[in-house]
């Protein structure tokens, strides 16, 4: 299965959380699950990274595939957000990642599950 993470988990991988590592370790690991990322989420991360944080990132980011983003996952996550928006607040990154596993099939692992209140998409509480 593809488990499609975050940024939020991301980051906090990144800045030394442990259990954000262990989630990735066992999706990948235990779960043998493909470990995947949206361009968006990835854009979120990479674009924030300070110089001295480049190495270390792109090493942490190449174990995951990176979805590509086309002209029919942009499509469905404007009828998601046009959908939830108004209801749930959520935003067009959390959109566009949404319409890809919709696309795509998988999970999302993040912190915040409200952010995806699709009910046709899987997604789970990383901690």
């Amino acid at each position: 299965m593809r488990a499609y993470i975050d940024s939020d988990v991301l980051i906090w991988h990144l800045r030394g959380e442990r259990k954000a590592s262990k989630l990735i370790r066992k999706l990948r690991d235990v779960e043998k699950n493909e470990l995947w990322i949206g361009a968006v989420q990835r854009a979120e991360v990479v674009f924030f990274m300070r110089p001295e944080e480049e190495a270390a990132t792109e090493l942490f980011l190449s174990q995951f595939k990176t979805a590509s983003v086309d002209q029919t996952i942009i499509d469905q996550a404007g009828q998601f957000y046009r959908k939830w928006h108004p209801s749930h607040g959520i935003d067009i990154n959390d959109a566009i990642l949404a319409a890809t596993v919709f696309i795509t099939g998988g999970k999302i692992y993040c912190l915040n599950v409200k952010h995806y209140p699709f009910k046709d998409i899987a997604v789970q509480k990383a901690w």
